[in-house]
């Protein structure tokens, strides 16, 4: 540690035995407290209710339906964001130093890239879904079954982690002149510009477009079935199942567009400023974590929408997941 000509300045290193080593931000004993506390907590509450989630769908029959076997892929994703992308960017931001070693260094951002990557394209799926229930509702329980729902799964995983890889790899190889570390503690990404620029197209605007546009649709028919229902109301009394189900698959979608916009207000505003390129080191720091909180959020909006997954809580935290035959427990209304 070193002190400038002004004693209240002081110089801290990551490394202090390092002659090579990195600066870091000198902050107090309390600084420290309250940002591990304030990450920490949302660390852990990402991976608590992501994990309900999980629980919920994974032990309960009746909730193994094709939308939330996406739905329970995406609390993977959000879970594995809160468990490892979460604590290592707020050791990032407390420490302002990287002491997890090259290595990590190297392999870090593909775990990050792939899990966001694939949490956008559980939502791509998840939309499809819906389209195919709302705008093809005589069709869909043959177009969309479990099993073709764990395969579109397999491939968002797959595609997620050959694309993420692949382009890691040529960026690093077209970077390598530059990749070294300019001191000991740091842990620099070198984006190339061009392929940045193809990553914010084929990662961020071509899936929201895809997004956006299904959803314009998913709401235009919803809103003609229900005129349609409201108009037939004499004879609804008839049909009752039928309405529940088409109220169902519009509930479901009004979710999605919920789900929807909360993630773009997470993303946009850090694909905006990769775009005019005017990201500062703090910029960059609280944009990206506005994207990690949308794994934090997604549960809520889950637990304020699916009445089951209310219910489903309730049983696993009084532990009547325990009981036996418990995962033929009937969650959802008749």
């Amino acid at each position: 540690m070193e002190y400038s000509t002004d004693k209240h300045d002081i110089i801290e290193y990551c490394f202090p035995q390092n002659n090579l080593s990195c600066t870091r931000k000198a902050r107090t004993r309390n600084d420290y407290v309250v940002m591990y506390v304030f990450f920490s907590s949302i660390s852990v509450f990402t991976v608590f209710v992501n994990l309900l989630v999980i629980i919920s769908i994974s032990h309960f029959k009746q909730l193994q339906t094709p939308t939330n076997l996406f739905i329970l892929s995406m609390a993977v994703a959000d879970l594995l964001i809160g468990g490892i992308v979460m604590p290592v960017e707020s050791m990032r931001v407390v420490e302002s130093c990287w002491f997890l070693g090259e290595s990590l260094c190297s392999f870090y951002p593909a775990v990050m890239t792939i899990l966001v990557s694939a949490s956008l394209g559980h939502l791509v799926f998840i939309a499809v879904d819906r389209y195919l229930a709302v705008c093809e509702p005589f069709f869909y329980a043959s177009t969309m079954t479990v099993g073709k729902s764990v395969a579109c799964i397999v491939i968002c995983w797959v595609s997620s982690a050959l694309y993420n890889l692949t382009l890691l790899n040529v960026n690093e190889n077209m970077n390598n002149p530059h990749r070294q570390s300019s001191c000991v503690g740091e842990c620099l990404l070198l984006i190339d510009f061009t392929w940045g620029m193809i990553d914010v197209v084929i990662s961020f605007i071509l899936p929201c477009s895809i997004l956006f546009t299904l959803y314009l649709i998913i709401f235009s028919v919803a809103r003609d079935q229900a005129r349609a229902i409201n108009a037939q109301s004499g004879t609804i009394s008839n049909n009752v199942k039928c309405a529940i189900s088409k109220s169902s698959d519009r509930k479901a979608a009004k979710t999605l567009g919920i789900v929807i916009f909360v993630y773009l207000m997470c993303w946009i505003p850090y694909y905006i400023s990769i775009l005019t390129q005017e990201s500062t080191s703090v910029a960059v720091y609280v944009l990206s974590w506005a994207m990690y909180m949308n794994s934090f959020v997604n549960p809520l909006i889950y637990a304020l929408f699916y009445p089951w997954f209310k219910v489903s809580v309730r049983y696993i935290v009084t532990l009547k997941i325990l009981h036996t035959s418990s995962s033929h427990l009937h969650l959802l209304p008749s």
